[in-house]
């Protein structure tokens, strides 16, 4: 089973780096300030594709954290991308589990159903298959 690494430093051309986000789309800190500094992330674009990079928020336009419910609209559409786009892999972070402050178990099950291309880290990859 593969997994998306604790620290990513580097992706191939084809790899994407999916990180949580806030809706302004900041950018300031943690994974999102990573994205940003080293695989594309834009300013002021807090949802999407953009370079190496893949936002989903889970803080809004005040960088409050958002509701589970609200998080799950976003990694729906995100999932439904990334089964459009097979030609690439896209390895998602513990979106929304750090500075957002949910934990792992009210996130994971958001990513239950995921294309091939969508790999996880070992912590959601276990909660879903417990």
């Amino acid at each position: 089973m593969k997994y998306t690494p604790d620290k990513i430093t580097s992706l191939e051309p084809n790899e994407i780096f999916v990180f949580g986000s806030n809706e302004a789309g900041i950018h300031g800190a943690g994974a999102a300030l990573l994205a940003r500094q080293k695989f594309g992330a834009v300013l002021g674009q807090g949802f999407g594709l953009y370079g190496q990079s893949f936002a989903i928020p889970t803080k809004n336009y005040y960088i409050h954290t958002l509701p589970i419910n609200k998080i799950k609209t976003y990694v729906d559409h995100f999932l439904v991308f990334a089964q459009g786009h097979t030609h690439l892999t896209f390895y998602v972070t513990q979106i929304g589990c750090g500075l957002a402050g949910h934990s792992p178990s009210h996130i994971a099950p958001l990513f239950k159903e995921i294309s091939t291309n969508v790999i996880l880290s070992k912590v959601f990859h276990d909660i879903i298959n417990k």
